[in-house]
C-alpha cells in the first residue's frame, strides 16, 4: 500500500478532481464517492480531496457545476438511461412482414423461407448499425462535455486574471497621476522661492530664497 501523500496539489491533479466530481454530480453520485475515487488514484485521503475541492477547485468550476446539475435533471426525467438501453435492450426490428405465401391455408416453400430470413437479417444489420452510431455519438457528446467544463473553468480563471490586471492598471494610473501632481507642485514651489536683484553692473540676476 502506497503511503498517503501530503504534498502540494498540481494543476493536473486539480483537473482530475474536477472531472471526477462533475461526473458524479452529472450521474447522480455523491461528492464523497468522488473524493474516495480521486483519493485512490492520487494516493491521498478522501478528506484531503474534499478539502481541496471545497477550498479551491470548486470556485474555479462554478459554470461546470451548474451544467452538470442540469444534465442530472435531464437524466432523471428518463425512465431508462440511454446507455443501459443501448447495452441491454436487443435491437428492435420494426414492421417485420410475414414471408410471402404464408397466408392461412397456403404451403410454405423452402426458397420463400430463405428469402424471408435474408430480408430479416438485413433489417437486423441495419438496426445494429444505428445502435453503433448512437453509441459513438454518446462518446463524442461526453468528450465535448468534458471540454466544455474545462473551457468554462478556463474562462472564469482568465476573467479573474483580467479583472486583477485592470485593477493593477488603475492603481498604476493613480500612482502616476499623484507623481505628476507632486512634480507640478514642486515646480511651483521652486518658482515661488526665486527672486531677482540688480547686480553692481545694473543687470538682473536670479537669487534663490
Amino acid at each position: 500500500m502506497s503511503p498517503t501523500r501530503q504534498d502540494a496539489w498540481s494543476q493536473d491533479e486539480d483537473l482530475l478532481l474536477a472531472e471526477v466530481v462533475l461526473r458524479h454530480i452529472r450521474e447522480g453520485g455523491t461528492q464523497l464517492q468522488a473524493f474516495e475515487e480521486v483519493g485512490k488514484q492520487l494516493s491521498r485521503t478522501s478528506a484531503a480531496c474534499g478539502f481541496r475541492w471545497n477550498s479551491y477547485v470548486r470556485k474555479q468550476y462554478k459554470t461546470g457545476i451548474e451544467l452538470a446539475k442540469k444534465q442530472r435533471k435531464e437524466l432523471k426525467k428518463q425512465d431508462i438511461p440511454v446507455e443501459a438501453e443501448l447495452i441491454h435492450e436487443p435491437a428492435k426490428v420494426e414492421n417485420v412482414q410475414s414471408p410471402p405465401g404464408c397466408e392461412q391455408g397456403s404451403n410454405i416453400t423452402f426458397p420463400v423461407v430463405i428469402n424471408f430470413l435474408e430480408s430479416l437479417y438485413q433489417q437486423v444489420e441495419a438496426s445494429s448499425s444505428l445502435v453503433d452510431d448512437r453509441v459513438e455519438s454518446l462518446e463524442k457528446i461526453k468528450e465535448l462535455e468534458k471540454k466544455t467544463y474545462y473551457l468554462a473553468a478556463e474562462n472564469e480563471r482568465l476573467s479573474k486574471n483580467l479583472k486583477a490586471i485592470e485593477e493593477d492598471y488603475r492603481s498604476l494610473i493613480e500612482i502616476m497621476e499623484r507623481a505628476r501632481k507632486m512634480v507640478v507642485l514642486q515646480d511651483e514651489d521652486r518658482q515661488q522661492k526665486v527672486k531677482f536683484q540688480m547686480d553692481k553692473n545694473g543687470n538682473l540676476e536670479r537669487v534663490e530664497k
